[in-house]
């Protein structure tokens, strides 16, 4: 497994080494040393699974406050994800910016999302199921979420407006120019 840094140090990508043979493959997902040893020395506490029908499915791009702020190691078990990551933390030098990746199944590449960042995503392929690693629970009252076409962010999402396929939270979300200090 590889840890190689993004455009924004603090996002990485994580590659696991895959052994194959004429049954298939074998990988390693997931190891406290290798990750550590890349930079990303952090407890996860919970996984979380999405299971997206259509490609063009957008979900994001979601954040929680301090002090529920999360940690996410993402990775695709079925179909494709473009992943996102948007940097919130105001005293960086990359605040604003963005990371963008294609994450498959195929491949088994992950993305590490710290603390400090919206995330989210947009399916490139009908039946894509994502499963992540997130460093604190779950809690609706640090729930926050950002529009994820705000033309601020610049994201080049690989679908356009009226065909994506949204929640109601996600459709409602404020946008950047609005986030005030979160980080």
């Amino acid at each position: 497994m590889r840890v190689i840094e993004t455009e924004i140090a603090a996002v990485k990508r994580v590659v696991p080494n895959r052994f194959g043979d004429d049954r298939g493959w074998f990988s390693e997902t997931f190891r406290v040393d290798t990750l550590a040893a890349g930079g990303i020395d952090v407890a996860f506490v919970q996984d979380n699974q999405s299971f997206s029908a259509q490609a063009g499915t957008v979900r994001g791009l979601h954040f929680q406050l301090p002090p529920a702020a999360q940690a996410k190691l993402v990775r695709v078990l079925a179909g494709s994800i473009l992943d996102v990551a948007v940097d919130l933390r105001r005293d960086s030098p990359t605040f604003g910016r963005h990371v963008a990746v294609t994450l498959d199944a195929k491949g088994g590449e992950q993305l590490y999302v710290p603390a400090g960042f919206a995330h989210g995503f947009c399916t490139l392929e009908p039946d894509t199921m994502v499963a992540y690693k997130v460093s604190a629970y779950y809690s609706a009252a640090h729930d926050r979420n950002l529009v994820w076409n705000d033309p601020d962010l610049a994201i080049a999402w690989p679908v356009d407006e009226a065909a994506a396929v949204l929640s109601d939270k996600d459709r409602a979300a404020p946008r950047f120019a609005d986030l005030g200090a979160a980080f």
